[in-house]
């Protein structure tokens, strides 16, 4: 079977002084409804299967043995908030979430009531997520977000609890973002632009009245802005949260008022990140205006002037989040590339962090509805620790594991973790975290995946993954690499990686590999890449940086015409994102875009194995952009290695949906690299 080759139509973009040629700018299609276009979807994945055929067997046995380590019965710990125990549960076989509730003080603890059954909610559409739940303060009325396209706008449905009838009225095209007033009469939420899908108008709907009569309470006016909303610890207000890559603003509506108007908190400025939370008449502030790493103060009014310091910003210590309780304060803090836990006494002073063994790990505050207590609920994971919830006494400093998550079959003793930092080409020292079977690592001799994001300022955190361990069984060494441009050092590292800095994302990736290679935790002639989306956009530079580098690739919905996406407002999200990639209207973003921009960069050149993986529906990178970058690839590359494009035409960004049906795309992954790493994957004639 010959690869599907493309028809050209030349389409011809000129700015700055720079001319475009764009043959495969017809495969963009908004409505996804073109013949032409989905008949060359469906090409690429007739020969997609084709090439992988061989390894079907494979692809089973490792769904198999991923699903294996899946507990058929799953609860989650039960939570009490307003007076009723919450849990989410999985029954066997179930491919979606049962959320339950009781009374807190019920006699007969075994019944529980189900308040949704997301395996009938899913059971007509080939996809489905659960975007949200929120329960009313009065315990009277549940309201859902629901997606059943995956182009992550959602639906919310209200049911009244006391009957079990659903609402009429169906709130469309929103966030998955919503909040109630105290008194239950009425949910805030969030709609999206229709065609840029940004989150920008709040509205305010009261139960059992058309969407129609809902009224509109705030406007976003800036597109480079989302809109979200939030509850205050104190449960005062509703915050409409405002904010851009780099900057952030909070509107708060009293909770307690039926038309509450948004008062500002505190306007915003360039590069002023703030978040607000409130308790006990004081509000508390989480603020960069003294530190890129991030204060907290508190204060009994929104006037900065008399905000008080109470953890004072550091040089290298970030403050990532906080948790307010009655006599405590948790911190959630990040340094050198990892987190910790610290809780602070109010009255005393008194600090104590929370120790942790591995070499690298991650950390987290958990869900802890009430203030009002002593104990803390928190997690931790790391590459040889699977999930784990914990509760601690902040008082007595009692600890007690309240679930580990079950991975079958998994013996943590066989594996070992390390965490490294590796110097790169401009002397910078950038970390990255291993993992791998002791019995069956050789030193220079095992097949390395190299995985990597960069972007946004999200941290890459070393957390476990049962299904990794199917490509650890089989010799893998697997390196997860925070580079710059992701958050595990904070805003510089950030802004190290961001605009007119976005190079070092590549230059990080590349180095650590050699470096990697130079210690001999790889074979050379074994190595492999992965990344999706922003990690997509990393894979598709470094293989035109160095395109003999890896043997083979795995591009997850990869970001790859950056230059042509930024400079299209219609694209959903492309305002959004003008302080992460740069505005290429402006002549010096453009030309340094350019230079990086993954399907601009395409050149007649051998480039590795590649499998490229995208959604029809997916709303954060649509489609074409991987369709046009592989119907480039196909043309100009000058070796017969595979290039293979598999598109699910049934789901977005996040692949498909279902606890189990999820994984038969990894699976497809990781059955390319296991195949390439071993020899088994035929390459087609040149």
């Amino acid at each position: 079977m010959t690869p599907p080759k493309a028809k050209q139509i030349p389409h011809v973009m000129t700015l700055h002084g720079d001319t475009r040629t764009d043959n495969y700018a017809w495969l963009r299609d908004d409505r996804r409804e073109d013949q032409q276009v989905l008949a060359h979807l469906n090409a690429e994945n007739d020969f997609c299967l084709q090439q992988l055929k061989p390894q079907q067997a494979l692809q089973a046995q490792l769904l198999t043995e991923i699903v294996e380590r899946i507990p058929a019965r799953d609860h989650s710990v039960p939570y009490v908030k307003s007076g009723y125990r919450y849990q989410s549960r999985y029954e066997e076989g179930n491919e979606y979430t049962l959320y339950t509730r009781q009374p807190a003080d019920t006699v007969t603890p075994e019944v529980w009531e189900t308040l949704l059954d997301g395996n009938q909610r899913a059971a007509d559409s080939e996809f489905y997520t659960l975007g949200g739940v929120a329960i009313s303060p009065d315990n009277q009325t549940m309201a859902v977000a629901e997606d059943f396209l995956s182009r992550r706008v959602y639906a919310i449905r209200l049911r009244n609890l006391n009957s079990g009838e659903w609402y009429p009225e169906v709130l469309e095209g929103v966030s998955s973002s919503m909040a109630w007033s105290g008194d239950s009469q009425t949910l805030y939420y969030v709609l999206k632009d229709k065609q840029t899908l940004l989150p920008y108008q709040v509205w305010r709907h009261t139960p059992g009245t058309p969407q129609q009569q809902d009224q509109l309470v705030y406007e976003e006016q800036d597109d480079t802005f989302y809109v979200g909303l939030d509850k205050t610890t104190s449960e005062q207000f509703v915050a409409i949260v405002l904010g851009s890559s780099t900057t952030s603003e909070v509107m708060l509506l009293d909770a307690q008022q039926a038309d509450a108007q948004p008062q500002r908190f505190s306007a915003r400025r360039k590069d002023h990140e703030y978040s607000v939370d409130h308790y006990q008449g004081e509000f508390y502030i989480r603020s960069n205006r003294d530190g890129k790493n991030f204060a907290l103060y508190r204060s009994a009014e929104a006037n900065e002037h008399q905000w008080q310091t109470v953890i004072p910003a550091r040089d290298d210590i970030v403050l990532e989040d906080f948790s307010l309780f009655r006599d405590w304060l948790v911190v959630e803090e990040r340094q050198r590339g990892l987190v910790s836990l610290r809780q602070i006494h109010w009255l005393s002073g008194r600090s104590c962090t929370i120790a942790f063994d591995d070499p690298a790990y991650v950390t987290w505050i958990g869900y802890n509805p009430s203030p009002e207590t002593s104990k803390l609920r928190y997690g931790y994971s790391s590459m040889t620790t699977p999930d784990t919830l914990y509760e601690l006494d902040l008082d007595s400093g009692e600890r007690q594991i309240l679930k580990q998550t079950e991975v079958k079959g998994f013996d943590g003793s066989l594996y070992r973790s390390e965490h490294h930092w590796i110097t790169m080409r401009d002397g910078v020292e950038v970390p990255v975290s291993l993992v791998y079977r002791r019995d069956c690592y050789q030193p220079g001799t095992n097949p390395l995946l190299v995985y990597g994001y960069g972007s946004y300022g999200s941290s890459m955190d070393a957390d476990f993954s049962a299904s990794r361990l199917s490509l650890l069984d089989r010799g893998f060494v697997y390196a997860l690499t925070h580079i710059r441009g992701g958050g595990e050092m904070g805003q510089r590292w950030y802004d190290d990686g961001r605009l007119l800095n976005k190079m070092n994302t590549f230059h990080d990736f590349i180095d650590i590999t050699d470096a990697l290679v130079a210690r001999q935790y790889g074979d050379a002639q074994k190595l492999y890449a992965m990344g999706g989306s922003a990690g997509g956009l990393l894979m598709g530079a470094v293989i035109n940086m160095v395109p003999d580098r890896f043997h083979g690739v795995v591009a997850q919905v990869p970001f790859v015409d950056v230059l042509t996406t930024m400079l299209d407002e219609t694209i959903p999200l492309t305002t959004g994102e003008y302080d992460e990639w740069g505005n290429p209207a402006d002549e010096q973003y453009y030309h340094y875009i350019r230079k990086y921009s993954p399907y601009d960069n395409v050149v007649p050149q051998s480039y590795p194995h590649l499998l490229v993986t995208t959604g029809l529906h997916d709303s954060q990178v649509q489609y074409w952009e991987p369709a046009k970058w592989v119907a480039k690839l196909r043309e100009l590359k000058t070796d017969n290695h595979l290039l293979l494009l598999h598109t699910d035409m049934d789901a977005g960004h996040g692949g498909k949906s279902g606890r189990f049906k999820a994984y038969e795309g990894l699976v497809m992954e990781y059955a390319f690299l296991i195949a390439l790493a071993t020899g088994l994957l035929a390459v087609p004639a040149a």
